[in-house]
C-alpha cells in the first residue's frame, strides 16, 4: 500500500480515538519519526489548543491546521503523523501520505477516555467534547467524511494497541524493527 517513496502515514479519526497512542506504538515498532499536528500548532503558537479555541475560535484554529498541512506536505517524509479530529478537512491531506482512519463508535471513544487514569485531563484538552450532544452530533457528521478521506480503515474499538499496530504493519506492508537492546 505504501508507495516506493516511503510516504508518510497520516492517522485521522475522531478526537479521543487513540491516534496519538497508536502513532507512538507504531513509531516504536517501525523506528520512524513521528509528529502530532496539535503539538506542532501548539509549538508554532506557543499556547495550548484549548486557549487557541477560547481566544481565537475554531475558524482561526482550522487556518493553523491548513498551514501545518502545507508544511508537512513540503517538508516531511517517511514519518508517522497523528492529527487532530478536524485535520482531515485540510485540502492536501492525500498529498501528505497514506491516510489511515482509526474507526470506533462514539460510545467506544467515550469509554476509552473515561477509563483513562487521567480522564479529566483527557476531556479538558478536547474543547469540542465539552457538550455531549454537540460532540455526538459532530461524531455522526464526521464519521462518513473520515471514511471518504481514508486510504485504509482500521477498527480500533475493544482492541489492544499491539493488535492495532500489527494490523497496520500488515496492511501497509511496513517493516517491523527488532527490539533494541537496552544499554
Amino acid at each position: 500500500m505504501l508507495d516506493p517513496k516511503n510516504k508518510n502515514i497520516v492517522f485521522i479519526g475522531f478526537m479521543g480515538v487513540g491516534k496519538g497512542t497508536i502513532a507512538r506504538a507504531l513509531i516504536q515498532a517501525t523506528d520512524r519519526f513521528g509528529l502530532d499536528t496539535d503539538d506542532l500548532i501548539e509549538s508554532m503558537e506557543n499556547r495550548k489548543i484549548k486557549e487557541i479555541f477560547e481566544k481565537d475560535g475554531e475558524v482561526a484554529f482550522r487556518k493553523l491546521e491548513k498551514k501545518t498541512a502545507k508544511w508537512l506536505q513540503k517538508n516531511v517524509q517517511n514519518a508517522i503523523i497523528s492529527t487532530g479530529g478536524g485535520f482531515f478537512k485540510t485540502d492536501n491531506l492525500e498529498k501528505i501520505g497514506t491516510v489511515v482512519y482509526l474507526r470506533s463508535s462514539y460510545e467506544g471513544i467515550m469509554a476509552r477516555l473515561l477509563s483513562h487514569e487521567k480522564a479529566d485531563l483527557k476531556l479538558a484538552k478536547r474543547p469540542l467534547l465539552s457538550d455531549e450532544a454537540k460532540a455526538r452530533a459532530l461524531f455522526e457528521e464526521r464519521a462518513p467524511l473520515y471514511a471518504k478521506k481514508a486510504d485504509v480503515m482500521i477498527d480500533v474499538e475493544n482492541r489492544s494497541v499491539q493488535e492495532i499496530v500489527a494490523e497496520i504493519i500488515k496492511v501497509l506492508k511496513l517493516k517491523r524493527i527488532k527490539k533494541r537492546c537496552e544499554s
